[in-house]
C-alpha cells in the first residue's frame, strides 16, 4: 500500500535528521573498508508489485537473485523460514507484506534485519514510504540493527492503478473510488523504484546510511490520473472521491479485516492531506536520468489491455 514523501532529493529530511538523533551513533556504522561486490541478492515480497520488478532489475544488473515470498516458503513473519534464504547472500531487499507503518513492522523488520547480519549478509535495503511518519520506527529498527543500510521512500505507485484492487474497480466498473481527494501526487513508476533499490544494493559505500527519495517527474491529482488512464485507454473512466471513513465502510464490504480497515482509514486520512504535493529528483540524483512519466506508464499499460474489461 506504498506511496512516500518528502521535500529531500537523497538529502537527509528534517524527519531523517530527528531519526537520527535518536539512533545511537555507531547503529549501522558502514565500515571503513570499501564494499565487498554483491553477488547474491536476497528479494523479500519477490511475487509482490516492488518485489518482482527489484528482482528482474537485479538479474538485469547480473546478480543471483533468491525470490523471498510465501509461495517460495519465505515468510517475513516466521523467523524458521528465514536462514535458508539468507545464509550466504551478499545483500536483501526488505518489504513489509502489509505497509512499512503498520504496528508490527519495527519489530518484523528489525528482527529480520539482525537476523540478515548474524548470517553474513552485508548490505539491506528497506522500501519506505514518502511522508508516512508511521515508518519512522520501522527505519529506525533498520538502523539500529548492524547492517549497512538504505531506504528508500517511494511516492504512491503509478502501478496501483494497474494491479490490485484499484484496477479491479476501473476495469470491471469504470469508476475509482477512493479518499484522494483533489490532492496532487507525484505518482512513481515501480520500475524506476526498483532500478534505484538495485543502484542502492551494488553502489558500495555510496548509499550506505542514506534515505533515497524518488518520485514521478509532475503531480496530479487522482481524478487527473484517471483521465490520463480514460485517454490512453480509449474507454470512459471517472474517479469519485469519498472521505476516508466512507472508504473504510467500502473496504469492510470487500471482507478486508477489521483492524487493517481502521488502520487504513488513519493512514489515509494522515497521508491523503496535501503533505507529498511535491516532486523530488532522487531518480535522476541515482539513476543520471528522468523518471517515467505517468502517461508512458498509462499509454504502456493500456497497450496491453490492462483496462479493457
Amino acid at each position: 500500500m506504498t506511496q512516500n514523501t518528502q521535500t529531500t532529493r537523497i538529502t537527509k529530511s528534517s524527519a531523517q535528521s530527528a531519526r537520527e538523533a535518536r539512533t545511537p551513533k555507531n547503529a549501522g556504522a558502514a565500515p571503513r573498508t570499501p564494499d565487498a561486490e554483491v553477488s547474491t541478492v536476497v528479494v523479500t515480497g519477490a511475487s509482490g508489485r516492488t518485489g518482482s520488478r527489484v528482482a528482474a532489475a537485479a538479474r538485469a544488473a547480473g546478480l543471483t537473485v533468491r525470490a523471498a515470498s510465501r509461495t517460495w516458503g519465505f515468510d517475513v513473519q516466521d523467523p524458521s523460514t528465514w536462514e535458508p534464504v539468507l545464509r550466504g547472500a551478499d545483500a536483501a531487499y526488505l518489504v513489509h507484506p502489509f505497509d512499512v507503518g503498520a504496528p508490527d513492522a519495527p519489530a518484523t523488520v528489525g528482527r529480520l534485519a539482525r537476523a540478515a547480519v548474524g548470517l553474513g549478509v552485508r548490505r539491506l535495503v528497506l522500501l519506505s514510504a514518502r511522508g508516512e511518519e508511521q515508518a519512522l520506527p520501522t527505519e529506525e529498527a533498520l538502523a539500529e540493527s548492524g547492517a549497512r543500510w538504505t531506504v528508500v521512500r517511494a511516492a504512491w505507485f503509478a502501478q496501483n492503478f494497474s494491479e490490485g484492487p484499484l484496477l479491479a474497480e476501473l476495469r470491471e466498473g469504470g469508476e475509482l473510488v477512493f479518499p484522494g481527494g483533489a490532492v496532487r501526487e507525484p505518482f512513481v513508476d515501480v520500475r524506476d523504484v526498483a532500478d534505484v533499490v538495485v543502484a542502492a544494493l551494488t553502489g558500495g559505500d555510496r548509499y550506505v546510511r542514506r534515505t533515497l527519495e524518488v518520485s514521478g517527474p509532475r503531480l496530479l491529482t487522482f481524478g487527473e490520473a484517471v483521465a490520463e488512464i480514460a485517454a490512453a485507454a480509449g474507454r470512459e473512466l471517472a474517479y469519485r472521491a469519498v472521505s476516508p471513513r466512507d472508504y473504510g465502510e467500502r473496504l469492510a464490504g470487500f471482507g478486508v479485516p477489521p483492524m487493517e480497515v481502521e488502520y487504513l482509514v488513519g493512514l489515509f486520512a494522515f497521508l491523503l492531506d496535501g503533505r507529498n504535493g511535491h516532486v523530488c529528483d532522487g531518480v535522476r540524483q541515482v539513476l543520471g536520468r528522468a523518471p517515467r512519466d505517468f502517461a508512458d506508464f498509462a499509454r504502456e499499460a493500456a497497450a496491453a489491455g490492462t483496462w479493457t474489461p
